[in-house]
């Protein structure tokens, strides 16, 4: 199965993926360490670079039959289809999950007071995620508004979501 997580920076998005993806032992891709791995190899990200390798090792990793846990901030439609096409093309079934921070103070602090957990990563600033653009959703999808749950909270509840869409599977 393949989990697509989208958010903005500053939801809890890499906090849930991470955990989900240590319980179920599945593959992990964090765009941002693709992304500065590419910058430290003297390469230039500035558009789908990072996304397009993403999208290569999750079905690689798809095919040899590994749950895939995919951490992108995937903001466009033209991204959150790119990796449905990944699933649908392999006929693996996908679950997208958009996680949200609905207080917009505690958005702001978590945003302001982060410290990058990869090497020479810059973290984008507030201004920079507020201004960001993030399509609205135009499908059915999970969501999980970490705004007033602890980590541990948040967790629980995106499983038992979870859990309710393997049942529709």
């Amino acid at each position: 199965m393949l989990y697509i997580f989208t958010g903005l920076p500053g939801t809890g998005k890499t906090t849930l993926s991470s955990a989900l993806a240590r319980e179920l032992r599945a593959a992990y891709l964090r765009v941002d360490v693709v992304e500065q791995a590419m910058r430290e190899a003297g390469m230039m990200v500035d558009g789908p670079e990072g996304y397009m390798v993403c999208y290569a090792i999750a079905s690689q990793n798809l095919r040899l039959g590994l749950d895939v846990i995919a951490d992108t901030v995937n903001p466009i439609g033209l991204t959150r289809e790119a990796w449905r096409s990944v699933a649908q093309s392999l006929e693996t079934p996908f679950a997208e999950i958009e996680v949200v921070c609905s207080d917009e103070r505690e958005h702001r602090h978590r945003v302001e007071t982060r410290k990058a957990d990869i090497s020479g990563f810059v973290l984008p600033t507030w201004e920079q995620v507020r201004n960001r653009q993030y399509d609205p959703w135009d499908r059915d999808h999970i969501v999980i508004d970490t705004a007033h749950q602890t980590a541990a909270e948040s967790f629980k509840t995106l499983c038992e979501l979870l859990e309710r869409e393997r049942r529709k599977l």
